[in-house]
């Protein structure tokens, strides 16, 4: 239950802090390997705090979903008290910790966490801020790998994850439009202003965008043979396209992609592919 509360599931999300440590090359250095996987752990420290806080925030909304009314706080198997203690430790922990590691980890971190908070709170209700805001935290996820390992920030590196993260909180959006219909503004009142035909306008928008930038960066980044991995990321955007459209629960759970096995084979032969033409 515990697990659940933290949502282990979600920190696929903190792998993009590895990004900058793979396409500088440096994914075989050892030093900055543990310091990354440590960066990690800490990031998703911080993330559980976050999500912990938002569960507390939305109890009553999610009690009314027909998935989200069994998470732990909404459910009631974990008190608001202890939710709110270990909140509070996860963030002390990783906030303390990331300022021993590096001052500009710490400060990622803590710009991260109060954006979050900021979305929690207030953004999360303006329709189109939701997603861009979602997508500044990718990119800080990103970032804070960068800054890490003392590395300069691509702008290919921002513009990129900018588009997945777009990509997939649109595709989240229409996906709960798809499954909940009419009932969709009673569980995130924003959704009443993304109608179906609005997001799936979104949906296409932001698909051409993420092809787009992967395309250029491919093209005119720093490992021009990237340029041989654009089918298999393009089968990649395309198949989880085809998922949203037809309402799989993969559109509104991301984490479940391992659920559909030709995708993951897509991003398996992508991230290979990656991996020989920058290391080999």
């Amino acid at each position: 239950m515990i697990l659940e509360l933290l949502k282990v599931k979600q920190y696929y999300k903190n792998l993009l802090i590895f990004l900058p440590l793979i396409f500088v090359g440096r994914l075989l250095d050892l030093d900055l390997f543990i310091l990354t996987v440590m960066g990690f752990a800490l990031l998703c420290f911080i993330s559980s705090s976050s999500y912990i806080i938002n569960d507390l925030a939305d109890q009553k909304k999610d009690q009314l979903h027909p998935e989200k009314r069994t998470r732990p706080i909404a459910s009631g198997k974990i008190s608001k008290s202890l939710a709110v203690f270990i909140s509070i430790m996860l963030a002390i922990v990783s906030l303390s910790a990331a300022f021993y590691l590096s001052r500009g980890f710490f400060i990622t971190l803590a710009i991260l966490f109060i954006l979050t908070q900021l979305y929690t709170f207030f953004l999360k209700q303006e329709p189109f801020i939701d997603i861009i805001t979602i997508a500044i935290n990718f990119v800080l996820r990103a970032v804070s790998g960068a800054v890490l390992i003392n590395v300069e920030t691509s702008p290919w590196l921002i513009i990129c994850v900018f588009s997945l993260s777009l990509f997939l909180s649109t595709g989240k959006r229409f996906g709960d439009i798809l499954y909940l219909k009419e009932k969709a503004y009673e569980t995130r009142a924003v959704l009443k202003y993304y109608s179906k035909d609005v997001a799936q306008f979104l949906m296409t928008l932001t698909t051409v965008i993420l092809i787009l930038s992967y395309a250029l960066y491919s093209f005119l980044g720093v490992h021009k043979n990237l340029i041989l991995t654009l089918p298999f990321a393009f089968y990649v955007i395309l198949r989880y396209t085809s998922l949203v459209y037809s309402n799989s629960i993969i559109a509104r759970h991301p984490e479940m992609i391992y659920n559909d096995y030709k995708l993951i084979l897509g991003i398996l032969f992508w991230s290979l592919a990656t991996i020989i033409i920058i290391y080999l």
